[in-house]
């Protein structure tokens, strides 16, 4: 559902006793770990029990299984995932109560509040560009806070408040929530239109990019790689924003070259407005994660950290939950699993899977996100999935939408050129088309951002006890 901004937004102090429904979704709990950590009484629900939430309890926040308008009891604010629908009980209960009712954006507003933030912003990399960037602060000794996206493990967490000053956060633009917040300095990665269902053209996602830019105070860091954030470099400039631009070609600020991708390791070159920086070597494979990289490595000068330390920092992200992550091997199978859903994401994700692989066979399993998603990108889709050896494409995950009988993963099978391709039916029964089709070798890569997140630990189990 929709909520309305508040015209103000208080700091975390001021709130109250705090109930998020979607808890444990990743960008509630960021928000949910933040305020528990200053001290505020935080509890949540969500439809379904998940590692998520047995971490959130162990830190001592109250995770109900299910909704129910009596979990709201004691409770002043209210912050509600957009996934939730306008009928659910919780939702219902607090405005009928008549609580201070919040979208996540506002929720995120608020621990920013005293803080200098830095906004990571884009339609790919977000996720990725804000851990380096926090695992290169820590390593330089910044002490920032941070919200991310996913679950980092060299962080240990999503979320963490820090003794600083500094906040380094993913600023979303899906349902336009980055446009809530007043950073000091942000990265933008790029610009490749998406979330339709919300902005409804092109132009007016666009926009909303151009509209973010007028937010920042100080400093923006954009990919000299992307013509959508290339577009963004002069308006900065007219508004006075210090710009760096940082890419893989030649007319870069910061500028990488000599990129390598071998198995799972990237490594390149980095100089400053042709000053050598020195190699960089990251334990994650794939050319998007360089310029992720790059684009860390240049807010962390903007604000002026030691730069051996901003790289031993990089060097030290192994990944993020769901981000071309490694679930393991068994029965010779090896096993990734990312969060790839639109067909530039497909598009960079396979290639590092390609890389990856090696010569051995790549098995794809997609997932399309959302009826409205598959309607205008269902056949690019196919045409990034053509990379593999092999295609298997689930039922559409809906998540906050209907079905639409015209709109289904058949569009994005028949789009699929060169491997062979096929439906999978629903993700309940994935794995066991999966298992009828892998060999010892094989790389199987699951992609999709709904619940296909559950098939490739499906696959590793039952491989597991052949």
């Amino acid at each position: 559902m929709r909520i309305d901004i508040p015209s103000q937004i208080p700091p975390v102090s001021e709130l109250g006793s705090v109930f998020f429904i979607g808890i444990g979704g990743a960008g509630l709990s960021a928000i949910a770990r933040l305020m528990a950590q200053q001290g505020t009484a935080v509890s949540g629900s969500d439809a379904f029990d998940s590692a998520v939430l047995t971490a959130l309890r162990a830190e001592g926040i109250t995770c109900h299984v299910g909704h129910d308008a009596s979990h709201l009891d004691g409770i002043d604010t209210v912050i509600a995932s957009t996934a939730v629908r306008d009928d659910n009980p919780e939702i219902v209960e607090a405005q009928r109560r008549g609580l201070r009712l919040w979208p996540r954006s506002a929720g995120l507003r608020s621990v920013m509040e005293g803080r200098r933030t830095i906004a990571v912003a884009g339609t790919h990399g977000k996720t990725t560009t804000t851990a380096m960037l926090t695992c290169a602060l820590i390593a330089a000794g910044a002490e920032p806070s941070y919200a991310i996206g996913a679950e980092v493990a060299s962080l240990g967490a999503n979320a963490r408040l820090g003794s600083s000053d500094l906040l380094v956060a993913e600023a979303d633009e899906s349902d336009g929530a980055f446009l809530v917040y007043e950073p000091e300095g942000a990265v933008v990665t790029n610009v490749d239109a998406d979330h339709l269902d919300n902005y409804g053209t092109v132009a007016a996602y666009a926009a909303a990019f151009d509209e973010f830019i007028g937010r920042i105070g100080r400093f923006v860091v954009l990919s000299a790689d992307d013509a959508g954030t290339q577009q963004l470099a002069a308006l900065a400039r007219a508004r006075g924003l210090e710009v760096l631009t940082a890419g893989f070609g030649d007319d870069a600020d910061l500028m990488g070259q000599h990129l390598r991708v071998d198995g799972t390791t990237t490594t390149f070159t980095a100089s400053l407005r042709g000053v050598d920086l020195g190699p960089v070597e990251l334990a994650v494979p794939g050319a998007h994660y360089a310029l992720d990289a790059l684009l860390a490595l240049g807010a962390g000068l903007l604000l002026e950290q030691n730069l051996d330390l901003l790289i031993a920092g990089l060097a030290a992200y192994t990944g993020a939950n769901r981000r071309m992550q490694s679930l393991g091997e068994a029965g010779g199978v090896r096993v990734y699993d990312s969060y790839a859903h639109h067909p530039t994401e497909i598009r960079a994700d396979l290639a590092a899977a390609r890389a990856v692989a090696g010569d051995d066979r790549l098995v794809v399993a997609y997932q399309p996100h959302l009826v409205s998603r598959t309607r205008l990108y269902g056949v690019e889709m196919g045409e990034a999935l053509s990379a593999a050896d092999r295609v298997v494409v689930a039922d559409i995950y809906l998540a906050r939408e209907d079905p639409d009988p015209a709109v289904t993963s058949a569009i994005v099978v028949d789009a699929v050129s060169g491997p062979a391709a096929s439906s999978g039916g629903p993700v309940a029964g994935l794995a066991d088309v999966l298992l009828s089709e892998l060999r010892p070798g094989d790389l199987l890569l699951t992609l999709g951002a709904g619940d296909i997140t559950t098939v490739g630990p499906a696959v590793l189990a039952a491989l597991g006890g052949r």
